[in-house]
Formats: structure tokens, C-alpha cells, sequence
């Protein structure tokens, strides 16, 4: 398999579980714009980790990439919390159990 499409294949497994681990930083009670713009800034973040680690800081000599593998995650990450995670109500579980007891109190 070619570097480039064994880089975006592992951007779209990491995108694919994103969503799980999002779910533990999100809180029911935040809007859905927070929510949004925190699964993307974690996409973000997840996708540059994944394209160092996946050949290093060197990796991002080539920046279509670096760009294609950044957006494989983001774009597997909203694909699967819409199609899987969000429908079987595996995150909202998550976030639910992982919201500090007071935070739900409050609710």
C-alpha cells in the first residue's frame, strides 16, 4: 500500500473511534455550537497527531498529505458520531457518564 493511502487509512480509523473520546471531554448541557467546535478542534488536533506520527515531523513536507489525512479524520470523525455513535447512544452515554456529578446537579 502507498504511503499516501495507508496515511489517510489510518486517519480514517483514528476519525472513525474520535468520537468515543470526544464524548468524554463534552458535557450534555453545553450547546450543540460548543459541542461542534470542540469534536472539530479535536479532529484538528487528532489529524496533525496523526500525520507526525505516522512518518514523523518530515511528513508534513508534503503538504496534500498532510491536508488529505487531517481531513480524512475530521471527515470520518462527524461521518461516524452521525451514523453510529449518536444513533446507537454510545457517546451521549459517555458523555453522560463521564459529566462530574455536580455539573449534572446543576442541570
Amino acid at each position: 500500500m502507498s504511503t499516501t493511502l495507508q496515511t489517510i487509512a489510518t486517519g480514517s480509523g483514528v476519525g472513525g473511534l474520535l468520537p468515543l473520546v470526544t464524548a468524554i471531554v463534552q458535557r450534555p448541557q453545553w450547546s450543540v455550537q460548543a459541542k461542534q467546535l470542540v469534536a472539530v478542534v479535536v479532529a484538528l488536533v487528532a489529524g496533525v497527531a496523526t500525520v507526525a506520527s505516522s512518518g514523523g515531523l518530515s511528513q508534513f513536507e508534503n503538504g496534500w498529505l498532510s491536508i488529505g489525512t487531517i481531513g480524512a479524520v475530521l471527515a470520518a470523525s462527524q461521518a461516524t458520531y452521525d451514523l453510529i455513535w449518536k444513533p446507537t447512544s454510545l457517546a451521549p452515554a459517555i458523555e453522560s457518564a463521564t459529566t462530574p456529578k455536580r455539573a449534572r446537579a446543576a442541570e
